[in-house]
């Protein structure tokens, strides 16, 4: 029997439930794996690269599924798994080191895709450069690193005037997310996203979901933030929910944001599966808010959704992943 080694975050069991949900990926993975016959061994990735890198030599897999999303709590390590992969000249899933670290980074690649003419919304780097023209004077203070909406909340949002000291507030934000952030405008307006996987002829683009704010009034930003993804319970977490079904009108619109999905997977070089997050303002403009190298896997998560939504079953895609890192 063929073994995966299904590397992870090294996770202590009272992380918080961003870093939590690697395990239950991994989890639902190895499930998939041994429906299709393959041995899955799970491998925590730990910074101590030497006993690391003598683990993975030790197992001898045929593949490693690559699902590290951070080393020590840290998203800005995140490139560490696959370059030691890399190194090892083992095969593994999803996107290669390069394309990690400059989606991962995400002022790099809102740079990248300004350069490219792909729009993605003005902001403000952590040394208070300003690039492209906001619509609005309200920004949000985001991680440069980290996944999951980790760090924003109802505090990341901000609203800038001309004696507006931005470089004083990012520090200030840096101390308690304990990682650099940037400030990036608000897009208001509907918020979509295109998962895409790989396929024998190249890339597929999977049907685009759109989240829904239900109840949201016009005093409480329309957003996708930490509790709306994490905290059950919470008004965001049970007022926001994700659809698949449009009314006509809207396919000019799916298929300029699937047109633009594909323009980023072959702009930043990425293989196996991804996702790239929109806002479409009010005159109906999309904004490419971030590229998502290796996405959420979980059941519940959108991916599996546009799985679903294409026809695929959970363990086909797995397969699919697999494959393409086989080639």
């Amino acid at each position: 029997m063929k073994k995966v080694v299904i590397l992870h975050s090294d996770v202590p069991l009272d992380a918080s439930e961003d870093e939590l949900d690697c395990l239950r990926q991994a989890g639902t993975i190895s499930l998939a794996l041994q429906q299709l016959g393959y041995e899955p061994v799970l491998l925590p990735f730990v910074l101590d690269l030497s006993k690391t890198i003598n683990a993975l030599k030790d197992l001898h897999p045929e593949v490693v599924f690559n699902l590290v999303e951070t080393i020590n709590a840290k998203g800005s390590m995140i490139h560490f798994a696959p370059a030691i992969l890399d190194h090892l000249n083992i095969p593994y899933t999803g996107c290669g080191t390069d394309a990690i670290f400059l989606t991962s980074n995400k002022p790099l690649s809102k740079k990248i895709m300004q350069f490219a003419g792909i729009p993605t919304p003005a902001w403000i780097s952590s040394k208070g450069v300003r690039s492209g023209q906001p619509s609005s004077s309200i920004f949000l203070l985001k991680a440069s690193w980290e996944h999951a909406s980790v760090g924003l909340d109802e505090d990341a949002i901000i609203t800038l005037a001309d004696s507006t000291d931005i470089k004083s507030l990012m520090q200030k934000r840096n101390k308690i997310i304990g990682g650099p952030c940037f400030a990036e405008a608000y897009i208001d307006g509907r918020e979509f996203n295109v998962a895409l996987i790989a396929g024998k002829s190249g890339v597929e683009i999977l049907p685009a979901a759109e989240m829904q704010f239900i109840g949201f009034g016009p005093e409480k930003l329309k957003l996708l933030d930490y509790r709306a993804k994490w905290i059950e319970g919470t008004f965001e977490y049970e007022n926001t929910s994700r659809t698949m079904d449009f009314l006509e009108n809207d396919n000019g619109l799916i298929a300029e944001l699937q047109y633009i999905a594909k323009r980023c997977w072959e702009l930043f070089d990425l293989r196996g599966y991804a996702r790239v997050d929109f806002r479409v303002d009010n005159d109906g403009n999309p904004w490419v808010l971030e590229i998502n190298a290796n996405p959420c896997l979980s059941p519940e998560a959108g991916f599996a959704f546009a799985i679903e939504r294409a026809s695929l079953k959970y363990h086909e895609a797995i397969e699919r992943i697999i494959n393409d890192a086989l080639r």
